[in-house]
Order: C-alpha cells, then structure tokens, then sequence
C-alpha cells in the first residue's frame, strides 16, 4: 500500500512510500479508502518534530470498503468524513466509528476533507460562549483555515460579527463569509464590547482583544501564529471584568469527534457553510502543496486528491 512517510532528506521532510502495510482495523474500526485529504498548518511543525518514518495525515474523506466488525458505523460503500490523529495520508486507513461522519451526496470529499481539525476547532470554540444569538462576537484571523469557519458559524448561530484580518487586500473576502464589520486593527476603543473572541491569532492581538471584550465573557485562544501573548491584570480593567479565557484544544473531547463532524458537513449540504479552498493537487504532488503551504502562497486549505488507485 501506498502512503506519506517521514523523510528528512525528501521535499518537504515527506516520502510518498509504496511498502506500507495493509490496514489491521479493530472491532470498531471501519477501514476507508481515502479519496481527498487536507494538510494544516501544524502539520508542517509534526513533520519536523517527528522527521524519520512517522506517518502523518488528520483530515480525510473516502469510502468505507470494509465495515467495522463490531456492527457499529457505516456501511461498506458509505461515504465519509474523518478525523484522525494521525495516518491519513495513505490509499486506506482504519477509523474508529466515533471518528467517522456519513456525508451527504452534496458534500464532496474535497469540501469534507477541509472540516475536520479547522472545522471542529472553530464549531467548538464557538460553543465557549454559550448562546450567541444576538451577542457580538469577535473572529482573529478571519480568514485563515479556522477563521473562515468561525465566522461562517458565529452567523450561522445568530451573533453579530466583527471579523479581524491583516490586510485591507482581505476585507472583502471577509465580508463574503458574511461578517458584519471587518477591522485590520483592534486599537479603536469602539470596538465590543465582545461577548466571545475567537482567537487564532495569538501575539500583541490577544492582549488588545481582551481589552474589548465585555464583563465576564469569554475568548477561545486557538492560534498563536502571531507569537507569544503577553496579558496583564490591567488589560481585563477596560471593560472585561471576570472574563474567561479557555485554553483551546479541539480534538477534545474525542468521543463525539463524528457527531460534530457530521453537524459541520449538514451545514456544508444546506450552503450555510463554504469551505474555502484555496489550493487542490493529486496526491503525489503533497510535498509541493506542503511547500506552498509553508510560504503561504494561498488562502483557504490546501486539498489532496486520491485519484490513482490501484
């Protein structure tokens, strides 16, 4: 079987193998061939740490081809999408059930590849602040890989959305995802008060969110591609008494990996969520994708397609 390995001397620290072994599924593991995967930002630091035979891959979608033998999970000929922790990058995998989520015939497998470590990290990051429905809700990043969720489901649940990007260049293409307001700075005073900050950013950004954030709400600190932040007492003196901030990891808790899975890829089918992506290659071009990924020549996910079988 093939299948990405680790290799220090190969492009992108990445070998494309063809002696993998064959998958050996627990009772309740469906196997899946992989037809699309996504490679994510931390991807390329695993890559790096773990530089000699580790097998990488979190993101896919495929078909089912052998059912799990407990009885639970799809069907063979199902089509999925999964989150794993890691092996994905391979022509089949075994999933455990609870990882799995049945797609809809509108979902294809490059739109279900880009939902899982991005999707969930934002769905989950929103739930922090409890019932948003009216509430303003900032997004650091906006339109990064967990930024274009986030603000695509904050509206999706109701909340008024002020989308934070780098640039004027990306202004509109945040206002496509449907914010409300859209901010390259957080130094006007404003701004909020915020009931929920979605922070994928990190740095000097997450002192200046708390800043604006509203007495006893919440931030979800996701990201720190912006660096170390520094926070002091006085930066909750502003307006954020008792606020709370939560130290995000989103593949916990993994029990109900599949069911939040399954509920992004439903918002997927009925159009209230577009995955944005901004780079689709054949598998074997992996590497590239990686190195392209790692300059950040694109916006969006980069998508792998497996359209080679054997």
């Amino acid at each position: 079987m093939r299948g990405f390995i680790t290799d220090p001397a190969a492009q992108a620290g990445l070998r494309l193998a063809d002696d993998l072994p064959e998958p050996t599924p627990a009772p309740d593991e469906s196997v899946v061939e992989v037809r699309a995967y996504a490679a994510n930002h931390d991807e390329l630091n695993l890559i790096a740490r773990r530089p000699d035979g580790w097998r990488p891959g979190q993101d896919i979608a495929g078909v089912v081809v052998r059912a799990a033998a407990d009885g639970n999970g799809p069907a063979a000929g199902t089509r999925v999408g999964c989150y794993l922790d890691w092996e994905g990058w391979a022509e089949r995998v075994p999933v455990p059930a609870h990882c799995l989520a049945v797609l809809d015939d509108r979902v294809s497998f490059e739109q279900a590849a880009t939902l899982p470590v991005a999707g969930l990290t934002a769905l989950r990051a929103l739930r922090v602040g409890g019932a948003v429905l009216g509430r303003k809700v900032l997004v650091t990043g906006a339109t990064g890989g967990v930024g274009q969720f986030a603000v695509q489901l904050a509206v999706a649940a109701g909340a008024v959305v002020t989308a934070q990007v780098s640039s004027p260049a990306r202004e509109a293409e945040a206002r496509a995802l449907g914010a409300h307001q859209v901010v390259t700075s957080l130094e006007d005073e404003t701004l909020g008060p915020f009931h929920l900050v979605m922070d994928g950013i990190g740095g000097p950004l997450t002192a200046q969110a708390v800043r604006r954030i509203a007495a006893g709400g919440h931030l979800a600190w996701y990201g720190n591609i912006g660096g170390p932040a520094e926070l002091r007492l006085g930066d909750f003196y502003s307006q954020g008494w008792n606020a709370h901030i939560v130290g995000f990891i989103s593949p916990v808790p993994e029990e109900t990996k599949g069911e939040d899975l399954s509920i992004l890829a439903a918002l997927v089918a009925d159009g209230r969520l577009t995955p944005s992506i901004g780079l689709r290659v054949d598998w074997t071009k992996t590497p590239d994708a990686l190195d392209a990924l790692s300059r950040r020549e694109f916006r969006g996910k980069a998508v792998m397609t497996v359209s080679d079988l054997r």
